[in-house]
């Protein structure tokens, strides 16, 4: 381990609400060692910003690592010549051109399907019936496991990332993880003579034609399924409870004096739905008065990063005006999320607007709880309308 400070924390606590000890860590040790995580945090923006990029010591490559145990190596977790290879591959399928000029359309036409299906009920859990439904039907149409229900893609996109954050060695988690995996798998077989015979824009077909492994195909639609599915749920379920919490802000989005794509941008910095990165030290290393030690974990925590008091003013508070350009949620460095683009068009141009235009004096109806570090959001957002 390194020789940072150590700081212990209560892991139910932390889980229920990383935020305040995450604030202690940055003032008072903003690089520490965590025993309860076996890992070292680094918790300010700045140097997360730096340490990510530096690849060569904060190496995403990890062969002993959970996600590349439980889903196979994929290109989160390459460095260097492979994962730009990998990356190559799979970017032109959602780079900010092919989802302005093919997603979009895509994205707006299966929300509208699914706020059909809603509006006349008149109330609703935004998480499950709206946010899981929105971004899963979004995911098949992406990947091309279009052979799936939503609620399939949900569960097993939780699954794993339960899987991928299992540092206490649950074994009932690992079976879940283990039990989506060979489930997606299964969905890959079952599409893949169609994608033979009838090509198509989606990862799958994009990757497999290009002559993509067969077992990293299915890693990366993976790693696409375990984030993909998740982060747009939880941005588009949470950013919808903050601007019903913030009305005056809301009246800014509606009137068009601040753009839908800001409340996303800012829900991210404020709650990241992905609030943690892990990376293996490859070798020692002394930085900002540490040394870290060979094989070692640390963590970059995206989450307390948009909180950093050198950056962000009031990080505490949700700001749809407040300029987010200093805000890692989406990371840096090689390793910047390849569908930055499609969540923000999924989220911010699609999702939010028209959950607001559809449903008509939408508002909420209970207790809206949170939970999760390395992956937060809220676990229900009970709704009325009309």
């Amino acid at each position: 381990m390194s020789d940072a400070p150590v700081v212990s924390i209560d892991p139910a606590e932390f889980w229920n609400d990383p935020y305040p000890s995450l604030a202690a860590m940055r003032a008072e040790a903003p690089i520490c060692f965590v025993p309860e995580l076996n890992a070292t945090l680094l918790t300010k923006r700045d140097d997360i910003h730096i340490c990510e990029k530096n690849v060569a010591v904060f190496s995403s490559d990890q062969p002993g690592g959970l996600m590349n145990v439980l889903m196979g190596k994929n290109m989160m977790r390459s460095d260097g010549d492979e994962h730009r290879q990998e990356r190559f591959v799979y970017y032109p399928a959602i780079s900010p051109r092919e989802i302005e000029a093919r997603w979009f359309g895509e994205f707006a036409a299966l929300t509208d399907e699914v706020l059909d299906a809603i509006e006349p009920i008149g109330h609703a859990d935004l998480v499950t019936a709206y946010a899981t439904a929105v971004s899963g039907e979004a995911l098949k149409v992406m990947t091309g496991l279009t052979n799936i229900t939503y609620q399939e893609m949900d569960a097993w996109s939780q699954g794993m990332i339960d899987g991928i954050a299992n540092y206490g060695g649950d074994p009932e988690v690992a079976a879940r993880c283990e039990l989506a995996t060979s489930s997606i798998d299964a969905a890959i077989d079952e599409r893949l003579p169609e994608i033979t015979k009838s090509p198509d824009h989606s990862l799958l077909s994009v990757m497999f034609h290009a002559g993509m492994p067969e077992e990293k195909v299915r890693a990366n639609i993976k790693l696409t399924i375990s984030g993909g599915q998740n982060e747009p749920r939880d941005a588009i379920a949470g950013a919808a409870w903050a601007l019903l919490t913030h009305p005056e802000q809301l009246v800014l989005l509606r009137s068009g004096q601040v753009p839908w794509l800001r409340a996303f941008e800012e829900y991210c910095r404020w709650i990241a739905p992905i609030g943690m990165s892990p990376r293996r030290i490859a070798t020692e290393y002394a930085y900002g008065g540490v040394t870290f030690a060979p094989e070692e974990r640390a963590f970059l925590m995206f989450g307390s990063a948009g909180r950093d008091e050198d950056h962000f003013v009031r990080g505490d508070e949700f700001d749809i005006t407040r300029n987010t350009r200093a805000s890692l949620h989406f990371g840096a460095g090689p390793h910047f999320c390849a569908g930055a683009a499609a969540s923000r068009s999924l989220v911010g141009d699609v999702a939010l607007p028209k959950l607001f235009d559809r449903l008509e004096h939408l508002r909420l109806d209970g207790d809206v709880p949170f939970g999760g570090w390395a992956f937060r959001g809220p676990l229900a957002v009970p709704v009325v309308w009309g």
